[in-house]
């Protein structure tokens, strides 16, 4: 009797654990498939979480964040955009999701955009409390918004003149990998759409020092200029033709 019961109770563990992975697929499913509204005419309201590229650090103000540009590519697209930055220096992803879910969450957005690591990466917090924070942060969007979610790689933390040259220079290289490999399979799984800012900071960052604000860290004007020039590639991929297109 005692193995019997074992064996049932192993049966129902097996079959709530399905029955979370079917539920899990069914949101990343819905998330995939959610679009901007297709009304241009109605108000889009946008919100913005992460770290200090969010609160835009570097830049020479606010307006030049990689926030405030796309919010001007949003307002080609749509008449009324409402921008809330809740993008905060330092922030981890523990951060965000203490301290910047439930804000964004309470907006009901119909955009998201999410930019964290970095301070993850230098603090030496566990890949896998990362990816734990990410599943936790992706899932609550998926769950109780129905945003559109636009996430970005983190850039390669390496080619900075922090980090260049440095003899922790490898080691921030392999870890930016590997918690870019973590974000991407979180990103996924919720169905959020994914930008590649790794390759780009890789190739050009080397070339472009202008990219860099005087910390050698942070993106300058220009760096956040690019930075949202290829989230915006993102954003277009979730925005439907549609009434009052302008």
């Amino acid at each position: 009797m005692v193995r019997a019961h074992a064996g049932g109770g192993r049966e129902i563990l097996t079959r709530a654990l399905l029955v979370s992975a079917l539920v899990l697929l069914g949101c990343a499913s819905v998330a995939n498939s959610r679009m901007l509204p297709t009304d241009h005419r109605a108000q889009l309201v946008y919100a913005a979480l992460g770290d200090s590229t969010v609160e835009g650090v570097g830049a020479s103000s606010s307006e030049t964040s990689y926030p405030s540009r796309l919010l001007s590519r949003l307002r080609g697209a749509y008449r009324d955009v409402r921008l809330v930055n809740l993008g905060k220096g330092g922030a981890t992803s523990a951060d965000v999701l203490a301290n910047q879910l439930d804000r964004a969450v309470a907006l009901s957005p119909h955009l998201i955009t999410l930019s964290i690591g970095p301070n993850d990466i230098t603090e030496r917090i566990p890949v896998e409390t990362y990816e734990r924070n990410l599943t936790a942060i992706f899932g609550g969007l998926a769950e109780k918004t129905p945003a559109v979610v636009v996430v970005n790689l983190i850039p390669d933390l390496a080619v900075t003149p922090r980090f260049r040259g440095k003899p922790q220079e490898a080691a921030v290289g392999k870890l930016t990998t590997t918690f870019n490999d973590a974000l991407r399979r979180r990103a996924r799984a919720a169905g959020a759409e994914i930008v590649d800012l790794y390759g780009p900071s890789r190739d050009e960052v080397p070339r472009r020092p202008a990219l860099l604000s005087k910390d050698g860290y942070h993106p300058s004007d220009a760096g956040y200029e690019r930075w949202a020039e290829l989230m915006w590639q993102g954003v277009l991929k979730r925005i439907r033709i549609g009434k009052g297109a302008v």
